[in-house]
């Protein structure tokens, strides 16, 4: 760590660096340029002398502190009996080292400094120390007797296959637009403009035409764009494998991933409530889906959530299924909320096309219209009545006395199968659209996943009646009857 934190600092402070770097080279003063680097160096070191932490022993009253700072002294506290879950992560210089990140979670979205990370242990020392930290979750201590531990069970392992669905993202294209602004921002683009580059690409404009050599860039421009999702996809998501092995440390989900920075996470299947089927649009065409975990102590957004990344929808529902032990509740047929809901669904799709069709028609009753225009408004209404059918179709819930399940969306569509012992209130909500339509929204409140899963638009005299099926202490209110 007398490498890495010095490292880390200078990485850190790059861009102050940067600017001493071209301040000093302007004013040819290397003065600065050497002081900066050892007051980061130092501060780097500095970090490594100054952090300590502690485990007491007793699970379920004992604490984990951890104290850094040499100016500013932090003393971070956390209960032992509140970890939810752990997770690891090496990046690169620490596999190198033998060295590993080890961060702890008690489900409550952590920044900062109020974020428990050891950065960071020996490799060696990780699966004690896991043993330790969620020994009152069924955990067994590193000094526990017990019979041998039974071999994992493999769900799910990264296939290369699942690197197709990787462009069917904006992330490539993100990156380029960042370094494009980047170069336009730096000042090198007067000097590409001077290129070879930039004259082999006007003498082309002139040889074939403008418009050809546009499309060459932009074709250009979408294949790194693909090469950049597809790599991106690699490095997070190469070596994936989901596992679940049950044994005296419990039932436990073990996932680790990453090429370069590998991570692991560990999760308490009695914390399980459930999961999600995310399908993007395009994805969805591709037959593909993502699966996220909805369970107490974990954010239900971001990528710690996530089980699987983008792979086959039958690879996604067959995990999701072993997860539940209930094929129904993941693929079984779901009930239709009606007429009502197929109308907004429908309304809502086709305001936009309407609005654009009078303020066309207002313009050429007023002059000229460009012959391109209602072309375009064509293809836009059949786009929207396209979105319309899309998410009608797929509007649906079903319920038991142990899961419920929803499905919504069209652009991200998504299928939760939600567990009724974890949630813990309802909510009935309706605008005054849904009023007139006579439908409402039920929301149920859960400690698990994005806290709040939504059925859409149904009847309004089902409702309640839903929430009662779901959870029998609901059926008692004066609402249900």
């Amino acid at each position: 760590m007398l490498l890495v934190h010095p490292l880390h600092e200078a990485l850190r402070e790059l861009p102050l660096l940067i600017a001493v770097v071209v301040f000093g080279s302007a004013t040819d003063n290397k003065v600065w340029v050497v002081a900066v680097v050892w007051v980061i160096a130092v501060v780097g070191v500095t970090r490594w002398f100054t952090t300590t932490y502690r485990i007491e022993p007793d699970p379920e009253s004992g604490r984990v502190q951890l104290r850094s700072g040499l100016l500013r002294r932090s003393v971070l506290s956390v209960p032992r009996n509140r970890i939810r879950s752990l997770e690891t992560e090496a990046r690169l210089l620490h596999r190198l080292l033998g060295l590993t990140v080890l961060r702890v979670s008690t489900g409550q979205q952590a920044a900062g400094d109020g974020a428990f990370e050891l950065n960071a242990v020996e490799s060696s020392q990780v699966p004690a120390m896991r043993a330790i930290l969620l020994a009152h979750a069924g955990q067994p201590t590193p000094s526990a007797a017990g019979p041998a531990p039974v071999p994992a069970t493999v769900l799910a392992r990264w296939r290369p296959a699942w690197l197709r669905y990787s462009p069917l993202s904006l992330s490539g294209l993100v990156m380029i637009g960042a370094a494009s602004a980047a170069v336009l921002q730096s000042g090198a683009w007067a000097a590409l403009q001077d290129s070879p580059m930039s004259r082999a690409w006007l003498d082309a404009a002139e040889r074939f035409g403008t418009q050809l050599s546009t499309a060459v860039i932009v074709g250009v421009v979408v294949v790194a764009a693909v090469l950049l999702a597809v790599l991106r996809s690699l490095v997070t998501y190469g070596n994936l494998v989901l596992s679940r092995s049950s044994g005296v440390a419990g039932d436990v989900l073990a996932l680790s991933y990453g090429l370069l920075r590998v991570r692991e996470h560990h999760y308490d299947m009695r914390r399980l409530r459930g999961g999600t089927l995310r399908r993007p649009l395009l994805v969805r065409l591709f037959g593909g889906a993502r699966l996220d975990a909805a369970m107490t102590g974990v954010n239900g957004e971001g990528e710690s959530s996530i089980l699987l990344p983008p792979c086959p929808r039958a690879t996604a529902e067959r995990v999701l299924t072993g997860l539940v032990a209930d094929p129904v509740v993941v693929t079984g047929p779901l009930r239709r909320h009606g007429p009502a809901a197929t109308r907004r669904r429908w309304t809502r799709a086709m305001m936009l096309p309407l609005a654009a069709g009078v303020a066309l028609a207002a313009v050429a009753a007023a002059g000229e219209l460009p012959a391109w225009c209602w072309p375009a408004w064509a293809v836009l209404t059949v786009c929207a009545a396209l979105l319309a059918a899309d998410r009608a179709r797929a509007l649906g819930h079903r319920v038991d006395r142990h899961w419920l399940t929803a499905r919504t969306g069209s652009w991200e569509q998504r299928r939760y199968c939600i567990s009724t012992a974890g949630i813990i209130g309802w909510t009935v909500r309706q605008s005054w659209f849904q009023r007139r339509a006579g439908v409402a929204t039920l929301i149920a409140a859960t400690a698990a996943g994005v806290k709040s899963y939504r059925v859409i638009d149904v009847p309004q005299e089902w409702a309640w009646s839903v929430a009662a099926q779901a959870s029998p202490w609901v059926a008692d209110s004066h609402w249900a009857r």
